[in-house]
């Protein structure tokens, strides 16, 4: 990708007694305004609503990813991914091309497919969506630049789709034309605020319970904790790690129906 930008434009200095041309320059400028929220709206229009992100903090919610012109990445029952069809203008994406965007540590996403799992990518590059948890491998770090955004995966490789049978992978170490999308969204600005999935609602004592009740079998009525330091989860909060580490913990508990 290109290179960022080292240098920054300065105003004129309007020294004492000069006549301030402010009203001028304010007038040019809401002009130039009105004419990019013009543009974002129109492109917002031609996508059925869904505005293109570009800040970590609107990746929350309800997200598409976009390659090319109103085409998306789209869940399949097996675990894999595609590129669905382009939809007509005006229209958004469908429910298998909607996702669950959650924080995941500093600059870090995670997203959640339709089917109740998480994105992450194998060891060879395919963009995968078998996770129960949150671990490195399902870690997601957008990457904005002149305009231009693509999505960075664990491995330090570029999310695009490959054109011989539009699979999604995550392989390239640099993005180019293949590696540029738009990460999209439809909430509003008021509602755009973190989501917190229901079971993290609480303080992290409760949230491993909260999870515990979730996936442990109950077999014989007894909720099973692991009796490791609430300061672990404190640490793996903070490092992005939490899910991982919950699930660590639950699995050595032996009564977890997703852990071995």
């Amino acid at each position: 990708m290109a290179d960022e930008y080292a240098a920054v434009k300065r105003g004129k200095l309007i020294l004492k007694g000069d006549k301030p041309k402010g009203k001028k320059r304010k007038h040019k400028s809401d002009k130039k305004s009105q004419a990019d929220r013009t543009d974002v709206s129109d492109d917002a229009n031609k996508c059925g609503g869904w505005w293109k992100v570009t800040k970590i903090e609107d990746i929350t919610g309800s997200i598409s990813i976009e390659f090319g012109t109103n085409a998306y990445v789209s869940a399949l029952d097996n675990g894999l991914f595609t590129i669905g069809a382009p939809h007509d203008e005006g229209t958004g994406p469908s429910p298998e091309e909607i996702f669950t965007a959650f924080p995941a540590g500093e600059n870090k996403f995670a997203l959640k497919s339709g089917y109740g799992k998480y994105l992450g990518v194998s060891k060879d590059g395919t963009v995968i969506g078998r996770s129960d948890a949150v671990g490195p491998m399902e870690q997601w770090e957008p990457v904005f630049q002149d305009g231009k955004t693509a999505i960075l995966s664990s491995l330090n490789k570029f999310m695009s789709v490959d054109p011989e049978d539009d699979s999604v992978l995550a392989k390239s170490t640099s993005a180019g034309e293949h590696e540029f999308c738009n990460i999209r969204s439809n909430r509003t600005k008021e509602e755009n605020k973190a989501i917190i999935p229901d079971e993290e609602q609480a303080d992290l004592s409760q949230v491993e319970i909260n999870y515990v009740k979730k996936f442990q079998k109950f077999q014989d009525k007894k909720l099973r904790l692991n009796d490791g330091s609430v300061k672990e989860l404190k640490i793996a909060k903070k490092e992005g790690t939490l899910h991982e580490t919950l699930l660590d913990r639950r699995s050595k508990m032996k009564a977890d129906r997703y852990c071995k």
